[in-house]
């Protein structure tokens, strides 16, 4: 060796990674039962809560946002956000389901196999998936508890203006739920009670007329801040910054005559 040299650690051996990951996996599995033993807890608590009654749909889309705006805040050397986010949504999915009742149906549109996709992306494998006709029969679904139905937002398709005059069902979450994954693509709806996450985008239709920009000056006049995500049969969806309840007087003056917040839903993260 050259006096002066800095010494130089060999790389380890295939032999001695391969053993060093069976270790991590049999650590991991150790962890992963533990969470899903937490989960049987979970609906054991909320039963006691409701004095024995079966625990209402445990579906919590809030809650989950933070939980991995949480990790994608913390330090990785090799993890990539989307291994993080696939990982656990797989484990959301699958504590959700060990809760209760819990299913999937969406409309495909025009292109199913990408609708299924990004409901699977977002809810992992652990919900059986119904492909369903038509939007309205998805729609209907939603209704029961339990259910989530995912929607492709299309060109000309309307099915979200039925949200409008739906007592219960809200949209959700925005798909795919990774900015990398693709540009907004559908909607995930089901009758929960959608609530902030502290980064919201609220989803909010009208009849206004005119070109969006104009509808996006009117909003920006009454202090909102809006992009469209789609318009069909004279209704334009709108993305408007921030949780807004349907009752914020803003939207009192807003464009439009028929109109309405449809739901809420964290931002497809953006890393």
């Amino acid at each position: 060796m050259i006096p002066g040299e800095p010494l130089t650690t060999p790389p380890p051996s295939l032999d001695a990674v391969r053993a060093r990951i069976d270790a991590v996996d049999a650590a991991l599995l150790r962890l992963i039962d533990e969470r899903a033993a937490l989960a049987g807890e979970v609906a054991a608590a909320k039963r006691a809560a409701a004095n024995g009654a079966p625990p209402g749909f445990g579906l919590r889309p809030a809650r989950e946002a933070q939980v991995i705006r949480r990790l994608l805040a913390e330090p990785r050397a090799a993890a990539s956000p989307a291994l993080v986010i696939r990982i656990w949504r797989e484990l959301m999915a699958e504590s959700l389901a060990l809760q209760g009742a819990f299913r999937l149906v969406a409309w495909g549109g025009r292109d199913p196999a990408r609708t299924a996709e990004l409901a699977r992306l977002r809810f992992g494998a652990a919900p059986p998936l119904s492909l369903l006709a038509r939007p309205e029969d998805a729609l209907k679904a939603a209704r029961e508890a339990g259910t989530v139905a995912v929607l492709p937002l299309e060109p000309g398709e309307l099915w979200w203006g039925r949200l409008l005059a739906e007592p219960t069902l809200r949209a959700f979450a925005i798909l795919p739920c990774l900015a990398a994954w693709g540009a907004p693509a559908a909607l995930a709806v089901a009758a929960v009670e959608v609530e902030p996450s502290g980064g919201d985008l609220t989803l909010w239709a009208t009849d206004a007329p005119g070109p969006a920009a104009a509808v996006e000056a009117g909003l920006g006049a009454c202090g909102l801040v809006g992009d469209l995500l789609c318009a069909a049969g004279g209704l334009k969806l709108f993305a408007l910054a921030g949780y807004i309840q349907p009752d914020d007087a803003r939207l009192v003056d807003a464009p439009g005559g028929l109109k309405g917040v449809i739901g809420a839903a964290p931002p497809p993260f953006d890393l």
